[in-house]
């Protein structure tokens, strides 16, 4: 289904694509395939609101409307499910974001946001899928207007648009429907060994940081235990951390892409907690080695330590932390993790020589499951390479998926994802191919 993919046989240059494009598909404007969407929010006439995330146009719910949020929403527009929203905003600093997300549900969205709808000869889905392939490949950057290089429908009219036959489009539209189905179903079984992995070494992690018992609170006659606040200093915002320590300080994220404000750090690549209410990043724990780094408000920081290694502080926090106080009802939030909570936390601990010798213990059974998740990260990364390369080369007939997708089952929406094969193994090595790495 991905390999050995055959191209049209009769071909023209294209100069937008920069590459050859089938001869009988046609070239339009945009505005002859898409339309501006108008419809403002008058009266507030709806009151749900929409948000695009990592390409994926989502409903917000009313608890997290919070911070910087207009006065009235009736300044928003209106959007169905089908259109398309583009973020047209700082294309000049921002060329990694995810700009354009299909919307699934009515409701509202800024209108800093250009919302589109198709319009034959586009169908809906072609239309998504050629949009989104415009930013997957970077040619957005280069249509933007102005000081601030914003992105504008008068730059959407204009812009060059294949428009192949309707037949072909939804042939497209099916081949990728199956694709993406496989590669999801891989990156989902990769995700799933992650986790799987994480608990494992949690598994060993708490075996020996209870001295056998596998339960918190049974710990050996002669272990200390006090609460966080007697062993390490708690801080927040900005922390010159290179000397603090003799192995370092530790940052508690309390969501992680708050802490993205510099260049000089390296973290220790793992994240042992999952978030419990999902919000990115609530409860992870990760090891910081040396240097600056500028930690947000709600980012807390661990050092000074006295009477403990930092290191075994870090795997100690990592493994227990989720089983004490909040933990019991799974729902640490940015809103209830407070630094009282945090300096109440109880650590239990042996001697300096025994910590040193358990931390290496841990650090040395844990190696080879760290190495398998290395290498399920870069497999997922590999596959997202190869998702991006594939839908481009079919949007823009690179490819001719006509006779394949003939060859497919209609999907049904409704239909569980495993039941389509995930052909994983060969997935990353065709993605490793494409990529060429």
């Amino acid at each position: 289904m991905f390999t050995g993919l055959p191209t049209y046989d009769a071909t023209r240059p294209d100069e937008f694509w920069s590459t050859a494009v089938p001869a009988h598909w046609r070239v339009m404007p945009g505005m002859a395939v898409i339309t501006e969407k108008r419809a403002r929010n008058t009266g507030l006439a709806e009151s749900q609101v929409l948000s695009l995330s990592y390409g994926r146009v989502v409903v917000k719910p009313a608890e997290k409307q919070r911070g910087l949020v207009p006065e009235s929403y009736e300044g928003y527009q209106i959007l169905e499910p089908g259109d398309v929203v583009i973020r047209p905003t700082d294309l000049q600093n921002d060329q990694s974001s995810i700009r354009v997300g299909r919307v699934h549900d009515r409701g509202i969205i800024t209108s800093a946001y250009v919302g589109l709808r198709s319009r034959s000869p586009w169908t809906t889905d072609y239309a998504y899928a050629y949009l989104a392939v415009i930013d997957s490949t970077k040619r957005i950057y280069g249509m933007g207007s102005g000081l601030r290089q914003q992105l504008s429908w008068p730059d959407l009219k204009r812009m060059p648009c294949l428009v192949p036959p309707a037949d072909e489009q939804a042939a497209i539209v099916k081949y990728l429907a199956h694709a993406n189905a496989r590669i999801d179903k891989a990156i989902t079984a990769k995700r799933r060994l992650i986790a799987l992995v994480a608990e494992e070494k949690q598994a060993v992690a708490r075996d020996l940081l209870t001295g056998g018992s596998g339960e918190i609170g049974r710990v050996p006659g002669h272990w200390q235990s006090v609460t966080a606040k007697r062993l390490c200093r708690i801080t927040t915002g900005v922390e010159d951390s290179g000397n603090s320590a003799p192995d370092g300080a530790y940052p508690f994220f309390v969501r992680g892409r708050e802490i993205l404000r510099s260049s000089d750090y390296l973290f220790d690549a793992e994240a042992v907690m999952t978030p419990g209410d999902g919000q990115g990043g609530v409860g992870k724990v990760f090891h910081y080695y040396h240097g600056k780094f500028q930690a947000h408000q709600r980012v807390y920081v661990f050092l000074n330590f006295k009477g403990v290694r930092a290191r075994y502080f870090y795997w100690y926090l990592s493994t227990f932390f989720r089983s004490y106080g909040l933990a019991q009802s799974n729902t640490v939030t940015m809103e209830s993790l407070r630094k009282p909570v945090l300096a109440s936390f109880p650590v239990a601990f042996p001697s300096m020589r025994e910590q040193l010798r358990l931390v290496e213990q841990i650090e040395a059974e844990t190696s080879r499951m760290q190495n398998q998740v290395d290498v399920a990260q870069r497999e997922i990364a590999l596959l997202g390479e190869f998702r991006a390369r594939l839908v481009a080369d079919v949007v823009t007939g690179q490819a001719d998926v006509r006779a394949i997708a003939a060859s497919l089952p209609e999907i049904d929406p409704d239909s569980p994802m495993s039941d389509l094969p995930a052909d994983g193994g060969q997935l990353v090595e065709d993605a490793m191919e494409i990529g060429e790495v």
